[in-house]
């Protein structure tokens, strides 16, 4: 195996932690679990599994996810949320990964699933991120919601074969959940930043954010999930705004 950890940062996630790691047996010999108190049996599970489990405070995303990668025995990190597991593609990749690349961060494809269907449109279609870095010389940025990683300057970025499998929503209780979870953490952030919300942004970027999808970037193709999609997206960007509006009246 190619001296790469993979790590992963979670509380609660016992519907899909198992999925995730057996998904990545063979991936790596260093897998790293970092887990912010679970109370659902998370833990148990994870211990099913030979990886390495801490447990650690929550003191948001992207300083969360630094605590959890300064616990990797490699410098190279592929990091993961519990419920995205990993293709075969992706495994054999990880496999034989050339290490000595320098100034490099990798991008991942994703497939995104709400329940067993793959969406492949709308919000979701065609997702990427960047997972794949040094941890000496990328790092996340601090905030608490939304983080992002950062590198110097000089750095590209390059695709790596195969598919993150991200099962995101198990249903729609769990989407709508998840949405107002981030959406309050996001009206939060933007108070912190100083950013208002005008009556205007309130009515109408909810409807702007499901013409987008729904319509721009072909989430109807999905069928009833392209549409629920799009709607929840609109949800989330209304609680958004809400919440900043909210929070600037004080």
């Amino acid at each position: 195996m190619a001296p790469v950890s993979i790590v992963i940062v979670c509380r609660n996630e016992a519907d899909v932690i198992a999925r995730t790691l057996q998904s990545l047996q063979g991936a790596s010999d260093d897998i790293v679990v970092y887990d912010n108190g679970s109370t659902d049996g998370t833990q148990d599970i994870v211990r099913q599994f030979p990886v390495r489990l801490h447990e650690g405070s929550w003191e948001g995303f992207g300083k969360t996810k630094n605590n959890a990668n300064a616990l990797a025995k490699y410098d190279w990190v592929l990091s993961l949320d519990a419920d995205e597991a990993i293709d075969e593609e992706l495994k054999k990749e990880l496999s034989k990964f050339d290490t000595s690349v320098e100034q490099t961060v990798f991008d991942l494809s994703f497939k995104s699933f709400l329940g067993q269907k793959q969406i492949k449109y709308g919000e979701w279609g065609g997702d990427h991120h960047i997972r794949l870095f040094n941890r000496q010389q990328v790092h996340w940025n601090e905030a608490p919601v939304h983080e992002a990683l950062q590198w110097p300057d000089g750095f590209v970025s390059k695709k790596i074969r195969g598919h993150v499998l991200h099962y995101s929503m198990a249903d729609i209780a769990d989407y709508s959940s998840k949405m107002c979870k981030y959406a309050m953490l996001n009206g939060e952030k933007y108070f912190r930043q100083g950013k208002k919300a005008s009556w205007f942004k309130l009515r109408l970027s909810p409807g702007f954010a499901f013409f987008h999808y729904y319509f721009l970037k072909l989430g109807f193709l999905d069928g009833y999930e392209g549409y629920l999609c799009a709607k929840m997206t609109a949800y989330y960007t209304f609680l958004k705004y809400a919440r900043l509006r909210e929070l600037n009246k004080g």
